[in-house]
């Protein structure tokens, strides 16, 4: 199995089976999709454009979080 597939398969596993882990995704989703929306805006206003990094910084907190859980499930998957 190559490492892609075992990483998918960690998150598919920590979606279905650890609700802190499918709940941050949700909120990491939430994010991904209003930075979107501002990315779209023709001409951002100075308060979206400082939502903008604030969302970023968020993001990559919860995706710090994620990746967290799933240390912790392979540590404990491997016996260490």
């Amino acid at each position: 199995m190559s490492v892609l597939t075992s990483e998918v398969t960690m998150k598919e596993y920590l979606v279905d089976h650890d609700t802190q882990y499918r709940d941050l995704l949700t909120e990491h989703h939430k994010y991904d999709e209003r930075l979107n929306e501002i990315a779209s805006l023709p001409h951002p206003s100075q308060e979206e454009q400082l939502e903008e990094i604030l969302l970023k910084k968020q993001k990559l907190f919860l995706k710090d979080q994620m990746e967290m859980i799933a240390v912790k499930y392979k540590t404990a998957g491997t016996g260490h």
